[in-house]
């Protein structure tokens, strides 16, 4: 029963490998938490059983830590999809986890950097004239110009990229579940990709053996997730800012646009969200800078 949820999941419902990882890893321990208390078919799986799983990862035990919120949410989720598709495959006449709940997250709103520090960042990618450098540029512009996840970007052919003359220049990201976007280009990231395709790739490709990658490693291969972390912790290093990732810059693109006056709906599609409600979560951002500028600006706000 288990694998077959699974493949569904897999071939249906197109999870990433990592989402398809987690959940397996997150079911196995659930069916060996069933069979510890004696239950070997899912139709004899009651709601106690479910509770007291949720428990379980809560407070840990011998073989496991403790679980925070989110991390046991997720596995109540996958728990629940499997009780669901036991149901609906008539291997179950119930389902036991449907009045489960996850348990409550704390929203932790997202970082974002300041549009000048972006600018500082960019700066810091490297000498003008230096192919590397020019790919650097080129991928930090892409990363905060188009609000790409890192595997996103790595992931990104010579051919996903338009640059039609008289049409809108743009690139087609590939995103979780295999869904894929077309994102506008903005006037700086095309510069800086032109720049790089043009001047600098051709001198990387011709180290390695023919890729269509665009971003490419010293070695004229594709450039991996770490090379392109490092490229970011290189640069963030020479600009003087502290704790930067990938997501912050995707945070930060998302951030900005609705600073600017942006459509959430807007932004949830240039994203990638399957669901306007994660892309929300920016616009509790966006509220408390209009009340800081609010109670710096207003006569009145400071009482």
């Amino acid at each position: 029963m288990l694998s077959s949820y699974l493949a569904h999941l897999a071939v249906e419902r197109g999870l990433a490998a990592n989402t398809l990882a987690s959940y397996r890893r997150d079911l196995r321990r659930y069916v060996d938490h069933l069979r510890s208390r004696g239950l070997d078919t899912f139709a004899d799986v009651g709601e106690a059983d479910v509770v007291a799983f949720l428990t379980a990862l809560r407070e840990g035990d011998e073989q496991h830590p403790a679980l925070v919120a989110s991390s046991a949410a997720r596995a109540v989720s996958a728990v629940r999809g499997l009780h669901r598709f036991a149901l609906r495959e008539g291997v179950a006449g119930h389902d036991p986890a449907h009045e489960v709940r996850p348990p409550r997250q704390l929203r932790r709103l997202p970082k974002a950097i300041t549009v000048a520090e972006v600018e500082r960042l960019i700066a810091a990618a490297g000498p003008e004239d230096s192919p590397l450098a020019l790919r650097n540029r080129a991928l930090l512009e892409v990363l905060y110009g188009t609000g790409a996840r890192i595997s996103e970007a790595v992931g990104l052919a010579v051919d996903d990229v338009s640059f039609a003359a008289g049409a809108e220049d743009q690139v087609r990201l590939r995103g979780k579940g295999g869904r894929s976007r077309i994102v506008p280009l903005g006037r700086f990231a095309r510069q800086a990709l032109d720049a790089y395709m043009v001047r600098a790739r051709p001198q990387i490709a011709a180290h390695g053996r023919g890729t269509s990658g665009l971003f490419l490693n010293a070695r004229g291969g594709r450039l991996t997730r770490q090379g392109a972390w490092e490229v970011l912790q290189q640069a963030a290093e020479r600009a003087g800012l502290s704790r930067v990732s990938p997501h912050m810059l995707r945070h930060s693109f998302a951030t900005h646009l609705l600073d600017g006056g942006a459509d959430v709906r807007v932004v949830q599609e240039l994203l990638g969200h399957a669901s306007v409600t994660t892309t929300q979560v920016y616009t509790l951002v966006t509220v408390d800078k209009l009340r800081e500028v609010y109670a710096a600006a207003h006569p009145r706000a400071l009482r």
